[in-house]
């Protein structure tokens, strides 16, 4: 069995998503008139419009302006790196539901939705202020 995913995301207008990913510094190519491929890191997602996804999936698409379908979550390297990309997203149009910020004393995060209503979230664990028997 190969090894390799493939994340299958719904959007509304494949060009748009295409713009807004790589106007935050993702690797987003269109692959014809009906999708595109976004890389992060070793990981593909393809963008397909609702209807597409809704054809090969045999159901509907979440509506993501009242449910959350998942949550993406990206590592950042620095708290810089988290508000540095976080002010690409909002210039970029994306929507932040949770402003940078620190939690526990050692992760360091913020969330994000793009212009389809997908979350998104980024976080940089500093693991030498990592408490004792935490994975």
């Amino acid at each position: 069995m190969s090894q390799e995913i493939w994340i299958n995301l719904p959007v509304k207008d494949v060009q748009k998503s295409t713009a807004f990913f790589n106007q935050i510094g993702f690797q987003a190519t269109n692959v014809g008139s009906e999708r595109a491929k976004l890389t992060i890191g070793q990981t593909t997602f393809l963008l397909f419009p609702d209807a597409a996804l809704e054809k090969f999936s045999g159901a509907k698409v979440a509506d993501t302006s009242q449910y959350a379908e998942v949550l993406f979550s990206l590592g950042a390297n620095s708290r810089e790196e988290v508000d540095e990309f976080i002010q690409k997203v909002e210039f970029a149009g994306g929507t932040i539901f949770g402003k940078p910020s620190e939690s526990d004393g050692w992760m360091y995060g913020a969330g994000f939705a793009d212009p389809d209503g997908h979350r998104w979230n980024l976080l940089y664990m500093d693991e030498s202020k990592m408490p004792k028997g935490k994975v």
